[in-house]
């Protein structure tokens, strides 16, 4: 009787392990199957659209002069300081004339030898190789004249303001700029545009400069130089704003915004909840529902794009890869937000 109890038993603990183990694999079957994600979608179609570029720029001086002698020795005398207002030709610095006074005394002698040759070339009582020597030697020192002069005396180039000043009188001049001057009267920006819109920027184009200093005030500008390459890392290219200044309202270093009209474009448009944000980042990016032959699945693919123009709820947006996305591309509307990348879909009716 023992006996039969004891198989019993047995026969029960193996019944009760098989049972617990099969629903464990049962769980551990449901845990690793995820079941498809319910969304909505919209087919995207390209957009015509007025197109407006905006972009943030920083403003420089048109022109800027670091006052940079190719001599050195003691700063003798600066004649401006910070803020001075300069015309060209405005003596800026005078440098120690030690090497130039030496310069000019060696040229004063070699002037009277090259003169005494050169009268003696004309009667035939020196060679041709001695005056070509003596002549040579009084171009150069010539030349070392005019280059020792302008680097003691130093001029402005242009018409600006002094911006910087790093000496005094009587320090000894090191190699950093003694002065920086900056032309303020007209500016210069560079802009950065989606390389897109390459084929419809053109040299000479107006543009609009706003800073939110004067938010009524609206800079016009011309872009002057199209740089002819494309960054490879961002897909841009840079354009060259010319902007007049006469007011002096905006200055060298402040923040601005540019608007550029490149006429109507083909652009994909849409609504502005389905782009979503990267955490702790700028980024931006969508889904879009891969699949084809049937209307109801397909595959979460995750296209990064920058935003363009905003038309109230909707947004155009720019793949950052050319051909991420396009014109019939089905766009992920509703339930992005649970979404990874390569999620399975179950595409439900708007």
């Amino acid at each position: 009787m023992n006996s039969i109890i004891k198989t019993a038993v047995i026969v029960m603990t193996f019944a009760i392990l098989a049972a617990c183990g099969g629903k464990g694999n049962e769980k551990a079957a449901t845990t690793t199957k995820k079941e498809s994600e319910r969304v909505k979608v919209q087919t995207l179609e390209s957009t015509r659209i007025a197109k407006t570029l905006e972009l943030s720029a920083t403003l420089e001086g048109y022109e800027t002069m670091n006052v940079s002698p190719s001599i050195t020795g003691h700063i003798e005398h600066i004649y401006v300081e910070v803020g001075s207002r300069v015309q060209k030709g405005t003596m800026l610095v005078r440098m120690d004339q030690t090497q130039l006074n030496t310069t000019r005394i060696n040229l004063a002698s070699t002037k009277t030898e090259f003169e005494r040759v050169q009268a003696l070339k004309v009667s035939g009582s020196v060679s041709e190789q001695v005056y070509d020597q003596t002549k040579a030697g009084y171009d150069q020192l010539v030349e070392s004249e005019r280059f020792q002069n302008e680097n003691t005396f130093v001029k402005a180039q242009f018409a600006g303001v002094i911006s910087a000043k790093n000496y005094e009188d009587g320090e000894m001049y090191t190699g950093a700029p003694i002065l920086t001057l900056t032309q303020i009267s007209r500016l210069k920006a560079i802009i950065n545009i989606p390389e897109t819109y390459f084929p419809l920027v053109k040299q000479g184009m107006k543009v609009e400069v706003r800073s939110d200093i004067y938010p009524d005030k609206v800079f016009p500008a011309t872009i002057e130089i199209v740089y002819p390459t494309i960054d490879a890392t961002s897909h841009t290219f840079q354009a060259k704003l010319n902007i007049p200044n006469a007011s002096e309202k905006i200055r060298p270093g402040m923040y601005v915004r540019t608007s550029l009209s490149v006429g109507e474009v083909d652009a994909i448009v849409v609504p502005y909840q389905s782009v979503l944000k990267l955490t702790g980042s700028n980024d931006r990016y969508v889904f879009v529902a891969d699949g084809e032959g049937d209307a109801a699945s397909g595959t979460a693919r995750r296209v990064a794009v920058t935003l363009g123009q905003r038309f109230d709820d909707k947004i155009e947006i720019i793949p950052v890869e050319h051909d991420a996305i396009k014109a019939g591309d089905r766009l992920v509307t509703s339930g992005q937000a649970r979404l990874v990348d390569g999620d399975k879909l179950e595409i439900v009716e708007n």
